[in-house]
């Protein structure tokens, strides 16, 4: 193995790995991924005979292909996602924890001859810019060459980054094997997967990740979810640096002073949309550093510094159009990969939400026919789009600046009909890191639990994490102690209030910049608030309404605290906390007693 491929790298340690893998996994041949277009575009074309890809209307969508996965393969499985460490308390009560010598031992065997009768790709990527004291780099084994052409967009790759790699000792080995091994005559399909064996696995200590049995999204595309949040926000601890779930844009005014801010939104409370705003304001313009993850840093200044480790977009598909994200519309109109979405007559895609009006007919996610009055969606309602992020049309002049960019705020928010107002600003740092570790969003089925049932989600970082969720709190306080005057600002938002006739009240999308506006002035303390029994409240004449159809009754239920409401909230959110056990700082506890104290004067 080393002689075989040293001319690519003579680093002994992936050349070693490499050749133990290969003897477990037992694949046909050995592929060093050289990221180059040519590869690439072999490797489309290879999909599109195999039946994994639908080559699209060039004309329409240029050089973008439709992929179908197995219905029993459509999403992360959140249960079979695992941390191991050798300790459980160091996972924590949030994560799905296995001893990491049992989990080897089951994954061996599962890994035993998994790749017979397939390619073994091996792919060198960079999470983050490659010259970026940001950077991380890992090499991925997989089996799955729809993971290979996803890696083209998400990721830094090939020969390049292996350069960069170099003799190094750090980068992150990650195993992934669809399970599905071509062996005594059994036949290929479009989307191999093993639905009833499923594990995606993250071993903080070594540092390493193994996922088998699945082909879809962050299951198989390890440098996502599995090594820019889990295994990163594990490295952040260690090293003193967060890995978020959250966007970063650029704001900027009219009279040029611009601004960056992460944002951190559970499951569908408007993250991607505003990732990519159109401002309703004339002069503001709104700019797209990334819409998923954030490395933050404590720069030389002490302020904070955020970098979009991706080098893609991987998004939902349904809801998606014209109206709700114009510059998501744009950038997957060539050069993307779709999935799970319906195929027109003519050779492009729809899914639901695209388009006021349902097409005539299409061929569903499924490879069926579908009419308007089919029973069931057209597409998959987490089907997916993976575009390049620089087909973005705002993406940020500095997106892949190797320093990042300045943050001077962080967001948090979620989906509440009541209770919380449309902005609020932590009164320090610490109440914000309590903030965010209350972020919810309320249950909006039946199957998902009572209607008006909190899911919390501290910080949008559940499925996400990579260690103990109460050593997490306490990581975040430690970042806030660090940067002392220069830490951002910290804000929730909710865009989802309701009035009594179950009407939102805040038309959201393009008009959320003039909370951006209200946020802006904030971090120049050029506007007064108002208290509330949880934070400061903005002045309702310092929101910009010019022009919106909104009047006083409405803006003062946006701008208020339910006192009620809110006293209702602590009781599940101290349930929570009391789930965390005695590792959740005593400085969380001391803010709940204050925000008890606070209401006292409301109720």
């Amino acid at each position: 193995m080393d002689s075989a491929y040293s001319k690519y790298t003579s680093n002994r340690k992936i050349l070693t790995w490499v050749g133990k893998v290969a003897k477990l996994c037992r694949p046909k041949n050995v592929v060093f991924v050289d990221g180059s277009r040519d590869e690439h575009d072999r490797l489309c074309e290879e999909l599109v005979q195999s039946g994994t890809f639908i080559r699209l209307n060039e004309e329409k969508r240029p050089n973008s292909y439709l992929a179908r996965s197995d219905p029993r393969d459509v999403a992360r499985v959140e249960k079979a996602t695992y941390i191991c460490t050798s300790k459980r308390e160091d996972a924590g009560e949030t994560n799905n924890w296995e001893d990491p010598a049992v989990m080897k031992e089951k994954l061996d065997g599962l890994l035993a001859g998994c790749m017979a009768g397939r390619t073994m790709y091996v792919i060198p990527f960079c999470m983050g810019p490659v010259k970026s004291p940001f950077a991380r780099f890992g090499v991925q084994i997989t089996d799955s060459p729809y993971a290979v052409v996803h890696s083209y967009i998400m990721t830094r790759i090939g020969q390049k980054v292996l350069n960069a790699i170099g003799k190094r000792q750090d980068f992150l080995p990650c195993i992934h094997s669809v399970g599905y091994p071509l062996e005594d005559g059994r036949p290929d399909v479009p989307w191999p997967c093993d639905p009833d064996n499923k594990y995606i696995c993250h071993f903080p200590e070594d540092p390493s990740v193994l996922s088998y049995g699945s082909g879809y999204g962050g299951n198989a595309l390890l440098g996502k979810k599995c090594f820019a949040l889990r295994i990163a926000s594990y490295m952040g601890k260690q090293e003193g640096w967060l890995a978020e779930h959250c966007l970063i844009i650029g704001c900027k005014s009219p009279s040029g002073v611009k601004k960056y801010f992460a944002a951190a939104f559970p499951s569908a409370c408007g993250k991607t949309n505003l990732a990519m705003l159109r401002p309703s304001l004339p002069g503001w313009e709104v700019t797209c550093v990334g819409d998923d993850i954030a490395w933050l840093r404590v720069g030389p200044d002490g302020r904070m510094y955020g970098v979009n480790p991706e080098a893609g977009f991987f998004g939902v598909a349904p809801g998606t159009s014209m109206t709700t994200n114009y510059s998501a519309m744009q950038a997957i109109s060539q050069d993307t990969i779709f999935t799970n979405v319906a195929l027109t007559p003519d050779g492009d895609v729809w899914w639901e939400g695209m388009t006021n009006e349902k097409p005539e007919e299409l061929i569903d996610w499924r490879g069926e026919k579908w009419n308007p009055n089919s029973d069931t969606p057209a597409a998959h309602p987490n089907s997916r789009y993976t575009c390049p992020a620089q087909n973005c049309p705002i993406i940020d002049e500095d997106w892949e600046a190797p320093d990042g960019v300045p943050i001077s705020g962080i967001l948090f928010g979620g989906r509440r009909k009541t209770v919380i107002p449309l902005v609020q600003e932590a009164r320090s740092w610490r109440q914000g890191v309590f903030m965010g570790s209350c972020c919810a969003s309320e249950r909006t089925a039946a199957a998902e639990g009572k209607v008006g049932e909190l899911r919390i989600d501290p910080f949008a970082m559940i499925p996400f994490c990579g260690y103990n969720m109460a050593d997490y709190f306490s990581h975040w306080l430690e970042m806030g102690h660090r940067m002392g005057p220069h830490a951002p600002k910290i804000f929730f938002v909710n865009w989802f209030r309701k009035g009594s006739n179950n009407q939102f009240l805040w038309p959201g999308f393009s008009e959320n910049i003039r909370v951006l506006k209200w946020i802006m002035a904030r971090t120049e303390d050029d506007v007064a608030v108002e208290d509330s029994p949880y934070g400061y409240l903005p002045n309702p004449t310092d929101i910009d309404m010019d022009g919106l159809d909104l009047d006083q009754d409405t803006v003062n239920t946006l701008l208020s605290v339910d006192a009620d409401g809110l006293e209702h909230d602590i009781q599940q959110f101290g349930a929570f906390y009391k789930r965390l056990g005695d590792r959740l700082p005593e400085t969380l506890m001391e803010e709940m007693s204050l925000l008890k104290q606070r209401l006292l004067k409301y109720i």
